[in-house]
């Protein structure tokens, strides 16, 4: 906790006042001071926002203001970064200073404030629908073009977003989706304090009805509760369980697993505690296709291992600001979209309907995902 309270805002803001103020630009001592004690209130103002936040008290004023500022600290951190990668080509150049130092100063300031406006503008947006069509091997003709929307990561936290939920379950309704499912990060808070956010997910709807995973942050946030609520709102949890959906006689399995962060936790009656794929397929028909869903994708390896078709995930918020994508794939096989694990198993990963933390998204964009599925093409004799 010191390290993420004090060290990291320490490198995130440390460098950009480098950068931008006292590297080479010589402006002159009123503009350093003012520039010097900007960078030392944010300093000091990020891990009490943060702490006030999203510690005990949960002041969600606080956290918003936390939450952008981190945000704007690690776009100024990674481009002052880039910019003095380019300061020293621009010496190995011959550009002198101070005129190269002001004029890569200047080009980092303005680069920051077009991205994080834009990534203000992705991140509150309602999501563009993604299309994406999955052929899985054994899938019955009655079953051909079956429609799966996808939620994830909505992350319903200290904005309050009940207008933009509103406006997302109108566009997954206009999808007339078979099924819908929700692979977990619900919300953020308990549910007395987001409900509102999250009500709106109760008027969705499918034929085939909706489900529902837990992700990590359901943890931090009263699973139990939450999953309960989910059930109020007509979703079905699927908690190390898996349902069958039918249609004109043909048969899959939609399976579900908890996050690796239940595990030493409980759901009660729910199930839970962590993953447990053995129980999730436990008395399912091993000939049919099976998709399940999982919360991260570094769960693929044990859905290959069970012999699952397709898993559908989240977590990784498609990177969310970057360059974050490249460190969530040192914990994560896949970033965002479709790829193969093994000859049987696809896995399909969501960036995110929502966003965590920061309200940025760059180069990230958000998305509700409609997966098409279709009988895999045999090979022409």
């Amino acid at each position: 906790m010191p390290v993420f309270l004090f060290v990291i805002p320490l490198l995130l803001l440390g460098v950009p006042w480098w950068a931008l103020v006292v590297g080479g630009e010589d402006w002159p001592a009123a503009g350093v001071a003012a520039g010097s004690a900007a960078f030392a209130l944010a300093y000091l103002a990020l891990p009490a926002l943060m702490t006030l936040g999203h510690g005990p008290r949960q002041r969600d004023g606080a956290a918003r203001a936390g939450d952008l500022l981190l945000g704007v600290a690690w776009v100024l951190f990674t481009w002052s970064m880039l910019g003095l990668v380019t300061e020293v080509v621009l010496t190995v150049a011959g550009v002198p200073d101070p005129l190269r130092s002001r004029i890569l100063a200047a080009a980092v300031v303005v680069v920051v404030a077009v991205l994080v406006a834009y990534g203000i503008f992705e991140a509150r947006r309602v999501p563009r629908v993604k299309r994406v069509e999955v052929r899985l091997a054994g899938l019955g003709p009655a079953l051909d073009g079956l429609r799966l929307a996808v939620l994830t990561d909505t992350h319903y936290g200290p904005i309050d977003r009940s207008r933009w939920s509103a406006r997302v379950v109108e566009v997954v309704n206009g999808l007339g989706a078979d099924l819908v499912v929700h692979t977990g990060d619900l919300a953020d808070g308990s549910v007395s304090r987001r409900d509102t956010q999250v009500a709106p997910l109760g008027d969705v709807r499918a034929e085939h009805g909706r489900y529902y995973i837990t992700g990590n942050h359901e943890y931090y946030s009263g699973a139990p509760g939450w999953v309960e609520r989910m059930r109020e709102l007509g979703w079905q949890p699927l908690i190390n369980s898996h349902r069958v959906i039918e249609r004109g006689g043909d048969r899959l399995v939609l399976a579900g697993i908890d996050d690796p962060t239940g595990l030493g936790h409980t759901l009660g009656g729910a199930g839970g505690g962590g993953p447990d794929l053995s129980a999730a397929l436990a008395g399912a028909e091993r000939e049919l296709p099976v998709v399940l869903l999982a919360h991260q994708p570094s769960q693929v390896p044990q859905a290959e291992a069970a012999g699952v078709d397709l898993q559908i995930s989240g977590h990784t918020h498609g990177g969310q600001i970057w360059p974050f994508h490249y460190l969530v794939l040192t914990e994560q096989p896949a970033l965002a979209g479709l790829s193969r694990h093994g000859e049987r198993t696809q896995l399909y990963t969501s960036r995110g309907t929502g966003f965590w933390g920061p309200p940025l998204r760059i180069f990230a964009p958000s998305e509700i995902t409609l997966l098409t599925l279709r009988p895999e093409a045999r090979p022409s004799a």
